[in-house]
């Protein structure tokens, strides 16, 4: 059986902030996501990516950081993974339904 690598990634980021602007440090992380290149869609609390398991933990990772130049002093991340390994998972199987 041949594994595959499409998994569906869902994280979101809550920085701490001395600032009143935790949405613009917000705004970094998911500049981070646009840049990548991958299938994503932001939602009101979180975002999801689809594509291979390690370069989104590599972008969540980035993301996390952007949060900290952006003047997080520190930054709390839920990340959830759906992951099939016969056949991968998209984000329009999970909502496609719901756009028609």
């Amino acid at each position: 059986m041949t594994k595959s690598q499409q998994v569906t990634v869902s994280f979101s980021v809550v920085p701490h902030v001395k600032s009143d602007d935790l949405y613009g440090v917000v705004d970094k992380a998911i500049e981070v996501v646009q840049k990548s290149g991958v299938r994503y869609e932001v939602g009101a609390m979180e975002t999801t990516m689809e594509g291979d398991l390690d370069e989104l933990l590599s972008i969540i990772k980035q993301a996390q950081d952007a949060c900290t130049e952006a003047g997080a002093i520190e930054v709390i991340t839920t990340v959830k993974i759906h992951y099939r390994p016969t056949t991968g998972v998209t984000i329009d199987e999970k909502i496609a339904k719901y756009r028609e």
